[in-house]
């Protein structure tokens, strides 16, 4: 049977963890609004795939934070509303140039690998202390990967074609 010491250490664990559950929380629920923002606001030819792109990540992406409130939850954590929560994803805020796609995507790209990061250090700290949390962000890590890499190589196009277009 584990000392009051040993259940004080635990407890500290799992709520440092559930802040940390927070902030991805937050991280996701500010990719939809600007993901959601981005795929109305874009215009031109170079925006169509884009924007269609974008409109179907909302849904993974709001899946992610619905998954998110359930286990902070279930660690005992609060699920913040608008009022609390923080934002700074400034690479991806609306260009005022609406055909301006390229910083729509590297906004894209910035904010994945933000989450990656994010999903990573979650995944540490949860190393031998929450396996069921390991489990979820390693897994939520795996799709903002394949996200970013999907980003990665639209912005691959976009530049080549810009560059098609300017010789």
């Amino acid at each position: 049977m584990g000392s009051k010491k040993d259940k004080g250490k635990s407890g500290d664990k799992t709520a440092a963890i559930a802040a940390e559950l927070r902030r991805s929380y937050e991280m996701e629920i500010e990719t939809v609004i600007n993901y959601l923002a981005n795929s109305v606001h874009l215009d031109g030819l170079l925006a169509s795939e884009i924007k269609t792109l974008l409109k179907a990540d909302i849904a993974e992406e709001l899946m992610h934070a619905q998954q998110l409130a359930d286990r902070i939850k279930i660690l005992g954590g609060t699920i913040p509303g608008s009022l609390a929560l923080n934002f700074d994803q400034k690479g991806m805020q609306p260009p005022s140039d609406t055909t301006d796609v390229v910083s729509v995507v590297k906004g894209v790209i910035a904010a994945e690998e933000g989450a990656i990061a994010q999903y990573q250090k979650i995944a540490e700290m949860c190393d031998g202390v929450d396996l069921v949390t390991q489990d979820l962000v390693v897994t939520l890590m795996g799709d903002e990967q394949k996200h970013r890499r999907d980003f990665v190589g639209f912005l691959r196009e976009l530049e080549r074609r810009l560059n098609f277009v300017r010789k």
